[in-house]
């Protein structure tokens, strides 16, 4: 039978539901705007963290950038991802005891936090190449979590069955509107701590902080995009042409654009930077020297961007940098 969902178009095939993205009856994602992140910012209150910024300075390679740094690192879990399952399961009208998800690092351990909260059971299935600091977070928080496959998509196939098995809730996390509106939360948060429209940079995953921020500010502030050379999906899907959809769920989670995301930033002229991974890693080793935070690799790959030089602020402008993640194995030295 089919199950509940989100929006129009959203359902699924298990006796719990699916919360997971569809085309609408145009065949196209659904939009996400800025009265959505409204309604995902009352859903959220008193459950996630307004995360504070940093009025300060970085070095590049002319000198000292004046920023300000989104410090989303300190959400509940480690990620800005919390948000958006949280807004998911919230928004669901499918009642479940158990939630299962796919996922090879922070949206399962997202999940895990966001279902912990609401005293629901949690299941993540993750493949061999997952983060073993990521499954031990997931661990942390109570999930249950299933190895299978040696790839995202064999994961992704995986949850659905065991979804199906236990009649759970199946949560698709990767191109979902109500996930997109929860990340967009953070663009409300900034419009109240940041004076001006100045540039915001965000590090590109799966698109759905970048795409949830954009939602928001639309085309009142401009919102880049920052990834590394070696995966530059966002980039890729910008320069490709229109009709071309998302990449293959085989793909690692990470490095797919959902259509939502791509979307947004088609709709909002998001920028995609480009950063060379060893600006990426001497970046996480500066905010380690000078601030003492430790964020993973995609947390620093924005701060990447003014550090490398990549990006240089006109005079006068004070960028804002979103620390997204700090779910990490390894530590700075």
């Amino acid at each position: 039978m089919s199950g509940p969902g989100i929006g129009a178009g959203f359902g699924g095939s298990v006796p719990g539901g699916v919360v997971g993205a569809g085309p609408d009856d145009a065949g196209a994602p659904r939009r996400v705007s800025r009265s959505d992140a409204r309604e995902a910012r009352k859903r959220l209150a008193g459950r996630i963290r307004k995360t504070p910024v940093l009025h300060t300075s970085i070095a590049g390679p002319n000198g000292p950038v004046p920023v300000t740094l989104k410090l989303e690192y300190l959400q509940h879990g480690g990620t800005y991802k919390v948000r958006g399952s949280l807004n998911a399961l919230l928004e669901s009208p499918a009642p479940a005891a158990e939630v299962v998800i796919a996922s090879d690092g922070n949206a399962g351990i997202a999940t895990a936090v966001a279902t912990a909260q609401l005293g629901k059971a949690c299941t993540v299935v993750v493949p061999e190449s997952a983060p073993h600091t990521k499954v031990a977070a997931m661990w942390s928080h109570g999930a249950e979590v299933v190895w299978h496959g040696t790839t995202y998509g064999e994961a992704r196939r995986h949850a659905a069955d065991l979804a199906t098995e236990r009649g759970a809730l199946l949560l698709r996390v990767d191109d979902l509107p109500a996930v997109v509106a929860g990340a967009g939360v953070v663009g409300l948060e900034l419009e109240e701590q940041v004076r001006g429209r100045p540039p915001v940079l965000i590090s590109v995953g799966g698109g759905g902080l970048v795409a949830g921020v954009a939602s928001v500010l639309g085309r009142r502030q401009q919102v880049i995009g920052v990834e590394p050379v070696g995966y530059p999906a966002l980039h890729t899907a910008l320069e490709t042409d229109p009709a071309v959809g998302p990449c293959s769920p085989d793909a690692p989670h990470a490095h797919r654009i959902g259509a939502i995301a791509l979307g947004i930033a088609r709709r909002y002229d998001i920028r995609s930077l480009l950063v060379a991974d060893d600006a990426v890693v001497a970046a996480r080793e500066y905010l380690w020297r000078e601030f003492r935070i430790v964020v993973e690799a995609t947390g620093a790959t924005a701060l990447a961007a003014v550090h490398s030089g990549v990006y240089v602020p006109p005079p006068g402008e004070r960028p804002v940098i979103v620390l997204c993640s700090a779910n990490t194995e390894h530590v700075v030295q």
